[in-house]
């Protein structure tokens, strides 16, 4: 006897690893490397698509509290991303290459996981099934998908380029994280004065975008958190300098002063030879790319290991379809994880994996579901999903708005960020 789980995704390795370790076997199918998408450039499971950044990692923090609770649950990916993980100020940032293999390798050597590599084009109905077949889910399965839950949505998500460290021009750059937090090694920053960030903002909202082929090309809806830096640029011209490029808690060092506005690039692996352009998302074409942003002084020479790219992603109205231990409201021995869900952020699609997992299970068994107590960030955002008087779903991240209210009022944002944190560890149950 088995359970299934399509898609060798975050969710998908974070489902089978918590199923195999309850004691029950796992199909897990996945279609790489035969059948790759415009997005994937790995052989490996758990591939970092976008950043290989996970958030924050202070307790304190929503991101950092959601992963505090699956270390504790016994997660896989938490494992994987505190052994791989690489400077990067107050969050946890990971190789993402070494993290990737990390997690496959833990995978295929479980002997309780079998890894089909296979397309699947169908959804099984022989026995317990977790769907965590990602944004770019096949049309194949899509089609399945859609039928089966009365269609989906659609929006473009978007990836930021990556550099080498050694085209990066330090003379016009400094090494700094906001606010002197996390150390000096973090970020590196390159400045802008007023008269180069508009001459560069010009060149950015005229430039030449790729066509995109997707489905919804006339209307897309892109996500706010995966905005193209060219698509936020036309809202105003300052307001790159209230988002990816603000300038707010730093300081250069050659001047003394804060500089006009600041691009921030993160180190993409261990040995800090790539750097990733932090919020630059984009689908200026390749050219664009390299000529707009070698505009910013200190990426003048700047080679690019990978020019940013935006794919379709795809999300179910989860609050419609699916309960809130991630099981499809019409068929409750099909379970669904991950970014299609609607939960947004690498470490939300590992705990719905993570949840959708352990509740194949119970259903297999034909115990009672688990949902987490509302009080912990896991508990919140698998209510959220299945939340029904939520009318135009959107992706979720965690946050500590979806939270309970506090007993007591408290007026210091950390302080209460704090208290948030405390309550939900204090709340949180892994005896399952």
């Amino acid at each position: 006897m088995y359970i299934n789980v399509i898609g060798a995704g975050l969710a998908g390795c974070e489902a089978a690893w918590q199923i195999a370790k309850r004691g029950i076997n796992v199909r897990l199918f996945e279609m790489k490397p035969d059948k790759m998408t415009p997005a994937h450039k790995s052989r490996n499971f758990a591939e970092l698509i976008c950043s290989n950044s996970l958030k924050a990692d202070r307790i304190e923090s929503a991101a950092g509290l959601l992963k505090e609770e699956m270390r504790q649950i016994g997660s896989l990916l938490m494992e994987c991303a505190d052994k791989c993980r690489v400077p990067a100020g107050g969050a946890l940032a990971v190789d993402r290459d070494m993290f990737s293999s990390m997690v496959t390798e833990k995978i295929k050597s479980n002997p309780l996981i079998e890894v089909i590599e296979a397309e699947v084009t169908d959804i099984p109905n022989d026995t317990v099934t977790v769907i965590a077949t990602g944004p770019l889910t096949s049309d194949g399965l899509a089609e399945k998908i859609i039928g089966l839950c009365g269609g989906s949505l659609h929006f473009f998500d978007a990836a930021a380029p990556i550099v080498t460290a050694e085209s990066i021009d330090m003379d016009c750059a400094f090494t700094a994280s906001r606010y002197d937090k996390g150390g000096d090694d973090a970020y590196i920053n390159c400045p802008m004065n007023k008269e180069e960030y508009e001459n560069f903002h010009a060149e950015l909202v005229s430039a030449e975008r790729a066509p995109r082929h997707d489905v919804d090309v006339q209307n897309p809806k892109v996500y706010e958190g995966c905005m193209p830096v060219e698509i936020l640029a036309q809202r105003g011209l300052d307001t790159l300098r209230f988002g990816p490029m603000k300038p707010v808690g730093l300081r250069d060092p050659r001047t003394g002063h804060r500089p006009w506005a600041v691009l921030q690039l993160r180190t993409e692996n261990s040995d800090k030879t790539m750097y990733n352009l932090v919020g630059f998302q984009t689908n200026l074409k390749f050219p664009e790319q390299k000529r707009v942003f070698g505009m910013i002084p200190a990426l003048k020479n700047a080679e690019f290991v990978r020019y940013g790219v935006m794919h379709r992603n795809t999300f179910l109205d989860s609050p419609r379809v699916l309960n809130s231990d991630f099981s499809l409201k019409i068929n409750p021995n099909i379970f669904f994880a991950g970014q299609m869900t609607g939960v947004e952020g690498y470490m939300e699609s590992g705990a719905s994996g993570m949840m959708a997992g352990i509740n194949a299970v119970r259903r297999f068994k034909n115990q009672p579901a688990i949902v987490l107590p509302l009080e912990t960030m896991i508990g919140s955002l698998s209510r959220y999903m299945a939340d029904e008087s939520v009318k135009d779903f959107q992706p979720m991240g965690a946050n500590m708005g979806i939270l309970p209210p506090l007993d007591e009022i408290i007026k210091d944002k950390r302080e209460r960020a704090a208290a948030y944190s405390h309550r939900a560890l204090k709340n949180l149950k892994v005896d399952f």
